[in-house]
């Protein structure tokens, strides 16, 4: 829908390709675009494979291509679309930096809520989490126990707060990853077992920046928590990245909030919330690998519209 309804707004014909594993979303919303009364043929539904996708986005007749998706797939379609308009909403490897004057126990369930939502399935989900040192113990044993309280099962059941991801293939590699990092030093603090394609919520320790973990976008319920020397060291990790979607800060010093987005290049900087935030009017979209273009409704809008200049001379 943030790509769909605002294409439709300004008066665009719109052909919708559905990630492979997902096509009845897409199939649905048709449905019920069709049935509110839009135009038939102003909304198609490919559900094409990967040679047929790319005649799409090269044929000449499609003047914009808009992609959700994962940053190798997204810069390779913008590498062929040719002359076309392209936008990209990518990955990211969503960072939070606690600071000492923050409020541990809000910081703390909000991280848990940011890193676990949809089975961690989110772009803008919590994946890195940079603590003070000052105040690292209690946050820690606050976000721990948290994460443990999640119950974990079948998402359509009732109080289920963490389902299992898109499929085992995915389950598979989240688990490799985490394996990985624990082979060159990292500690689970909690979690890191997987049952068929359902991954435990888990919080990693003593990471490194080189690690996948920490690195890449995992796209899972798992976490890093680390420990920094200050703020500022905090938001410098969280900017030594080559994502930069949105970001989360915790702190009540204005000024060092403002200082952050100077070296900080994401889409959007949460102050006091994790990067989960968005409203759909906010400008959304990131830096670096990222993603290109923004989206959010009047945003998106713009983008989906190209400008003619008509001038009259009277004389």
């Amino acid at each position: 829908m943030h790509k769909v309804a605002p294409a439709l707004a300004v008066g665009n014909s719109v052909i919708l390709k559905p990630a492979p594993q997902t096509p009845l979303t897409s199939k649905l919303l048709a449905e019920v675009l069709l049935e509110a009364g839009l135009p038939e043929d102003a909304l198609l539904v490919v559900h094409c494979d990967v040679p047929l996708a790319e005649k799409l986005v090269r044929d000449d007749r499609i003047p914009m291509v808009t992609f959700t998706g994962s940053a190798g797939v997204g810069w390779h379609i913008k590498s062929i679309a040719g002359k076309k308009k392209v936008s990209l909403e990518l990955g990211g490897n969503g960072a939070v930096v606690v600071s000492d004057d923050a409020d541990i126990s809000f910081a703390a369930a909000r991280c848990v809520r940011g890193g676990v939502v949809y089975g961690g399935q989110y772009c803008i989900g919590v994946q890195r989490i940079l603590v003070h040192e000052k105040v690292y113990d209690r946050f820690e044993e606050e976000l721990v126990s948290r994460v443990r309280a999640c119950a974990v099962g079948n998402p359509l059941e009732e109080g289920i707060d963490v389902g299992p991801v898109i499929d085992e293939r995915s389950a598979i590699r989240i688990e490799s990853w985490i394996d990985e990092a624990v082979a060159q030093g990292a500690r689970v603090l909690t979690g890191g077992k997987r049952d068929r394609a359902l991954i435990e919520p888990t919080v990693l320790t003593d990471t490194t920046m080189d690690m996948k973990v920490e690195a890449e976008e995992i796209f899972g319920p798992v976490v890093t928590l680390n420990k920094v020397a200050s703020a500022e060291e905090g938001v410098q990790r969280a900017a030594s990245s080559r994502y930069g979607l949105q970001g989360g800060y915790f702190t009540n010093d204005m000024r060092a909030a403002f200082r952050a987005l100077e070296t900080w290049d994401v889409g959007g900087l949460m102050i006091n919330d994790v990067p989960i935030y968005r409203i759909d009017n906010m400008p959304f979209g990131g830096w670096k690998d990222s993603g290109l273009g923004r989206e959010g409704t009047r945003y998106a809008m713009e983008s989906m519209s190209d400008i003619k200049f008509l001038v009259f001379n009277y004389g």
